[in-house]
């Protein structure tokens, strides 16, 4: 099962950026996507289409079709805020807001209705669990946010996407800015938490792709190059400017 059909989608800023071309790709269902390619290449660009985040860019066009779950996510009947629930995202660097821990993960539950506190009690320690952060800071829920380590802030902000139940977590390299210890943490998790959740995820390191990821996709120029199995795209690639990529040659 896929949980994205990407079909002819060209996407352009200003007019005449042309910032992707045509890109077409299956993103299965309960694995980890892993995008890859240079700086400037549209992988960033591509994952924030999934969730319609390039809507809050002036001047943006987009053309083609995303179906998630069968339905085409840029139709006009689309309810967007829905969309974001079902297709949560976390960005490179960590944005938790500036309350209590408690307060990050209980503001998107909030915002969709949930009052009741058990109810609150249960999400918050549900989704600090499932971030593998529950141990570190179930006696601080109370204390800012802010006062945590930064490979914290970033479980946090993982935690607080999951805290409304998405289906699809999107991670524009979240462990650009993190220390390796904290890099292992945020990865070991990823792992895990393609059991439920479909995980798409933006990274420059492709050591990370390989130890991380399931599927692999390259790339360059706001071409989509190739897509296959991490293994086979890395191992085998087919095209010759995948090989050259992942080899070192350039990037």
């Amino acid at each position: 099962m896929d949980a994205f059909q990407i079909n002819g989608l060209n996407l352009w800023y200003g007019g005449n950026q042309h910032a992707l071309k045509d890109v077409c790709i299956d993103v299965p269902a309960h694995e980890v996507t892993a995008l890859i390619g240079p700086s400037g290449c549209g992988k960033s660009t591509f994952l924030r289409t999934l969730n319609r985040m390039q809507d809050l860019i002036e001047g943006v066009r987009i053309e083609g079709e995303i179906l998630f779950r069968g339905e085409n996510i840029y139709a006009p009947k689309t309810d967007v805020n829905e969309l974001r629930k079902r297709v949560g995202m976390v960005f490179q660097k960590a944005n938790p807001f500036p309350m209590s821990i408690y307060d990050n993960i209980a503001y998107g539950p909030r915002i969709h209705g949930v009052r009741a506190r058990r109810d609150l009690d249960d999400i918050v320690e549900r989704s600090l669990r499932a971030a593998a952060l529950w141990d570190e800071v179930k006696d601080r829920l109370s204390k800012n946010a802010l006062g945590l380590s930064g490979g914290q802030q970033q479980r946090l902000c993982i935690a607080r996407a999951l805290a409304v139940e998405p289906e699809v977590l999107l991670l524009d390299e979240s462990t650009s800015a993190l220390d390796p210890i904290s890099t292992e943490q945020i990865e070991n998790l990823v792992g895990t938490l393609k059991a439920r959740y479909t995980v798409v995820m933006v990274t420059h390191n492709m050591q990370q792709a390989v130890r991380v990821s399931d599927n692999a996709a390259f790339f360059l120029l706001g071409e989509l190059v190739e897509f296959d199995r991490t293994d086979a795209l890395f191992n085998h690639p087919k095209d010759q400017r995948t090989l050259d990529y992942v080899s070192g040659r350039f990037g």
